[in-house]
């Protein structure tokens, strides 16, 4: 069994689509053996990819590791919106695409660069009067929330095929990619959703560097501790 002193530092997880990011904490800390794991960025469960998860001391400098800027590929579903955003939540209007322009939809993508405000939805983490607002969605509520100042450093259309368009956004903190979908589905009329997203960068850490979730439940744990990054590899890759 291995002890917490043994542990100290960052996993890199390739987060599979149908798990919470809390299912992939609990995972680690069962195989390890380790009490104290924490993750930075909640991935939704239909995402999948990069999921940092920081364990033993490594809890320290979760702050700023979640702090850091996300790169995310994903697809994007035009004319159906939903209520969650993303294609897990009920259908809430349809409508017609297939006269949209490459134009139109480059013009779209445009308004949403650099800082803008962007609207938390309702099934994110953010907590209203010290309750998550997903657990507030569950139960048919909507509460007000306050737009917040996001950052799109930059990001690419990488196929048109309507109704889908695939893309790759880099972003600040707190970015919601769901939103996105959605505001860019609302400024071209249509409405949108969020059909596919993979988390492929966080800071300078790259999914490619991941070790997979079926390879941390089959895999020893003495290979799986093997895969971590110390304290100060985290640091000298940050540039701290």
């Amino acid at each position: 069994m291995l002890s917490d002193t043994t542990a100290d530092g960052v996993l890199l997880v390739d987060k599979a689509s149908g798990m919470t990011s809390h299912d992939v904490v609990a995972l680690v800390r069962r195989r390890l053996q380790i009490k104290k794991v924490g993750h930075c960025g909640t991935l939704d469960p239909i995402a999948t990819g990069l999921l940092l998860l920081t364990l033993g001391r490594g809890t320290k400098i979760q702050d700023l590791l979640m702090a850091e800027d996300k790169e995310y590929s994903g697809t994007m579903t035009l004319g159906v919106s939903t209520a969650t955003h993303d294609r897990e939540g009920d259908v809430v209007e349809t409508r017609e695409v297939s006269g949209l322009s490459d134009n139109a939809i480059r013009g779209a993508f445009e308004k949403f660069r650099g800082d803008f405000y962007q609207m938390p939805p309702m099934v994110s983490a953010i907590k209203h009067r010290g309750v998550p607002l997903y657990k507030l969605a569950r139960q048919g509520k909507t509460v007000e929330r306050e737009p917040r100042l996001v950052h799109v450093y930059r990001y690419s259309i990488d196929r048109i095929a309507l109704p889908e368009i695939d893309f790759t956004v880099v972003c600040s903190k707190g970015f919601y990619v769901r939103t996105y979908a959605h505001d860019i589905g609302a400024a071209l009329g249509c409405g949108g959703h969020l059909s596919i997203l993979r988390r492929v960068k966080s800071g300078r850490f790259d999914v490619a560097d991941a070790i997979t979730v079926d390879d941390i439940r089959n895999r020893e744990p003495a290979e799986i501790r093997s895969r971590m990054l110390s304290l100060p590899q985290v640091s000298r890759m940050r540039g701290a």
